[in-house]
């Protein structure tokens, strides 16, 4: 079968990063790490996502977040190997040259305060994906374990009206059920759910019920598989052959072309059995391919992302 290379929209390693200073993306022998450069050439990866992840110990204010950019800049773009990918043409520079592409996202825009000028400067320092919310509330919404289950406050349809403007892709993956149709209604754009599975399987408050899944789907938005395990199966013991289920649920309701990939990598304690790290995507890939035609498990692993993103990453001045 065709190696593909493979896009992966959620990972954590900024915030292992800028928890631990002394930990190297480039080369880390500790383990600590789930995904590193090593280990994204030996998934033959095309593209990896790196959120702003800040616990809410250090989330009131925008310092931690520009020290992520920081890191981002000066331990995953300073490898050759990487590029950043902030615009259409990065995507095909990346796509030409055979490097590996660095999207970067925002999850959990608390840091932010309300004001839609830090949101412009992220912009302009290569954010391109944002979640309003991690799992509690803050200015802009409730997320998705918040106990009064509230929407967007006026402040988050602000946020939602200048990331379309802006460009940036809005992440509905940490929302509450009632704030993923707030943004639903108020986006201009479609959607994506970084790192989502289907609750109908797995009955977790931060995976997506069937009503999303579809709204998503008629949107023409992407829903990012996670190997979570609590996302899988509710015990946490998930197999690669559990992970197969959620896509097979997602394609009976129509959404073979809307599936990608978002491991949520370093944000997760436990491991899908045979499958810790991206060097180990292959095994997934080949569970897939029992199932599924090439071409689909292509569009699972790679081309459905790429779709996305060539359509509504801003173009370059």
């Amino acid at each position: 079968m065709k190696q593909v290379r493979s896009v992966d929209f959620h990972c954590d390693v900024l915030w292992k990063l800028l928890e631990d200073e002394t930990l190297s993306f480039e080369h880390e022998p500790s383990g600590r790490l789930d995904v590193t450069l090593s280990r994204l050439r030996e998934a033959g990866a095309g593209l990896q996502t790196f959120a702003i992840f800040i616990s809410s110990t250090k989330s009131t204010n925008m310092a931690p977040i520009l020290k992520s950019i920081d890191l981002f800049y000066e331990k995953v773009l300073a490898c050759p190997d990487m590029m950043h990918i902030q615009t259409k043409e990065d995507l095909e520079n990346a796509e030409q040259s055979g490097r590996i592409g660095a999207l970067l996202s925002l999850e959990g825009a608390d840091g932010l305060q309300g004001d839609m000028a830090m949101l412009r400067i992220l912009y302009r320092l290569g954010v391109r994906a944002c979640g309003l919310t991690w799992n509690n509330a803050n200015w802009g919404a409730d997320g998705a374990t918040e106990p009064r289950a509230g929407g967007l406050t006026r402040k988050g349809l602000e946020f939602v009206q200048e990331c379309n403007r802006l460009g940036i892709l809005l992440d509905v993956s940490h929302l509450s059920e009632k704030s993923f149709w707030d943004m639903a209604d108020a986006t201009t754009q479609p959607l994506i759910a970084s790192h989502s599975n289907v609750k109908a399987l797995c009955d977790h408050p931060r995976n997506l019920n069937d009503d999303q899944i579809r709204a998503l789907i008629a949107m023409d938005g992407r829903i990012g598989f996670t190997y979570v395990p609590q996302f899988i199966v509710r015990d946490g013991n998930a197999s690669v052959s559990d992970c197969v289920k959620h896509i097979e649920h997602m394609c009976e309701l129509g959404g073979e072309s809307h599936i990608m990939l978002g491991s949520d990598f370093d944000g997760i304690d436990s491991h899908v059995n045979g499958l810790a790290h991206p060097g180990e995507l292959y095994r997934f890939r080949e569970a897939l391919h029992k199932l599924y035609k090439e071409e689909t498990v292509s569009g699972f692993l790679r081309d459905n992302a790429f779709t996305f993103l060539r359509k509504h990453l801003p173009a370059a001045n």
